[in-house]
């Protein structure tokens, strides 16, 4: 039988490019119309996802369980100002009379549940009634939402890092505990000097506290210590810590030797360490950039015990060459040599506690994006105790990013590549959203632009955040595999 049809029958495929009948691009120029009739329209939408974990997380209950107040506000409860000073900060207003700018956000106030945010004098009134201790409960709050995520996230970090760190901010008021004390780029200005604690393999802030500008003494240093290796989560077992010469005192070294902590800290000049280095037995250090290296068991005066020090030794002409390296490394020069002397109870050669102290780095990136992004270093009072509580809700603020991070990161395991965004990057790049908030029988919903890059990583975002749910006594994890 002959068929009587062409060879080639199927039907000619969908044409998969773009046909040459694109519509053109907006042409937006001088004499473009303009008018102010758009309704529900907000640049932040980016704030979806946050308070979605939020209130995944029970944020509301646990605030009003942890912090007490005795002054009842009537423009808004005490959940809605907190959450509200605590999102301007996210956003990036670090004053309070800048929230006047989203008072009427539909998304901000959508998520306060108020149709404007109250002026400015209610929130000092606010902040004015809360008493010095709601710091600290703040600081609970803070530890025991982080609990919450790391269960969440399936964050399972059994060895940890912290960084211990002071910063300095200089002080343009009067406000209350200013001292004239340390301040290498504005000396002789009053300053704060606060200090705090990071987690380096999640970057989070554990813990810490605003400071007048007096130096610590070493029965604060241990106290901060203490409050730090307790705001760990349960299942961390393995901590190391790294600190700096400002913390250089047997209070310091006890702490650590009570909570069986790894440490290395800076070790400061003293005329008894001196003569300890000029009678060393030194040896050439191949694995370091330093000329040579040593190590000895020493016991200052004032210490209980001998503890492990180990030095690298610089020649002071070379060193004179390399004018940034004096403020990269902790440095203390003699009339010979510059030398890097830290105590320790590791074990390793050398060289090894070196490289892990260099790694300290990262902690002073993270304050400094505390600082400029969170709006820490904006102390908006002249009264101390406002001041104390404004620094726990930046921190939270600053927490905030960390915490979304955990959840947006890729299914990896290895909590060494897991990559920081600084806030300011993200907030380009999943804050700044235009969207448009729209009602339609009774339900209400949030519509994003069809062009915006980030939208599958927004959704995946979205979607495991959603998923946060209470199992137990605690919350099931919504991704695998765990970060270990």
């Amino acid at each position: 039988m002959v068929k009587d049809r062409e060879e080639h029958s199927d039907k000619t495929p969908v044409r998969q490019g773009r046909r040459n009948n694109a519509p053109p691009p907006n042409k937006i120029s001088a004499s473009t119309p303009y008018d102010f009739s758009g309704k529900n329209l907000t640049p932040y939408g980016g704030l979806l996802p946050v308070i979605t974990m939020l209130e995944k997380l029970g944020f509301r209950a646990l605030l009003n369980e942890t912090l007490t107040s005795k002054r009842i506000p009537r423009a808004m409860d005490r959940y809605r100002f907190v959450l509200a000073i605590v999102l301007g900060l996210y956003i990036g207003f670090p004053r309070l009379n800048q929230l006047r700018f989203v008072a009427r956000d539909p998304l901000l106030t959508g998520i306060l549940e108020v149709s404007k945010l109250p002026v400015q004098s209610t929130f000092w009134r606010f902040l004015a009634a809360l008493h010095l201790n709601v710091a600290r409960q703040l600081l609970t709050l803070i530890t025991r939402l982080r609990e919450r995520v790391w269960q969440a996230a399936n964050v399972k970090l059994e060895t940890v890092t912290i960084d211990t760190d002071t910063t300095v901010h200089t002080l343009y008021g009067r406000q209350m505990g200013g001292r004239k004390s340390y301040n290498p780029k504005n000396k002789g200005k009053k300053s704060y000097q606060p200090m705090l604690t990071f987690l380096a393999e999640t970057r989070e802030y554990l813990a810490g506290e605003l400071r007048n500008g007096d130096r610590p003494t070493g029965k604060q240093i241990a106290a901060h210590l203490r409050a730090v290796l307790a705001a760990l989560p349960p299942g961390v077992k393995q901590i190391f810590a790294r600190a700096d010469a400002g913390f250089y005192c047997w209070d310091a070294i006890e702490a650590y030797l009570e909570a069986h902590c790894r440490f290395v800290v800076v070790a400061r000049k003293t005329s008894r360490l001196v003569e300890q280095l000029r009678q060393a037995a030194w040896k050439p250090s191949a694995d370091s950039d330093a000329e040579a290296e040593c190590e000895f068991y020493y016991q200052p005066e004032g210490w209980k015990q001998s503890c492990r020090f180990v030095a690298l030794r610089y020649e002071k002409a070379r060193q004179q060459g390399e004018p940034g390296e004096a403020e990269q490394y902790p440095l203390f020069e003699t009339s010979q040599y510059q030398y890097r002397v830290f105590v320790t109870d590791f074990g390793e050669p050398v060289a090894h506690v070196a490289w892990f102290y260099n790694q300290r780095a990262g902690a002073e990136n993270l304050i400094k994006e505390a600082n400029n992004d969170a709006g820490l270093a904006a102390h908006p009072s002249g009264r101390f105790d406002i001041n104390r509580n404004h620094f726990q809700l930046a921190m939270l603020a600053y927490n905030l990013n960390c915490w979304l991070l955990l959840f947006q990161r890729e299914p990896q395991a290895d909590a060494g590549k897991l990559r920081h965004t600084t806030l300011a990057t993200a907030r380009l790049r999943f804050l700044f959203l235009a969207a448009k908030i729209w009602r339609h029988a009774g339900r209400t919903g949030v519509s994003y632009s069809d062009h915006y890059e980030e939208k599958g990583l927004f959704e995946r975002l979205l979607n495991r955040l959603r998923r946060i749910a209470p199992r137990g006594a605690g919350y099931a994890a919504v991704m695998q595999p765990a970060l270990r």
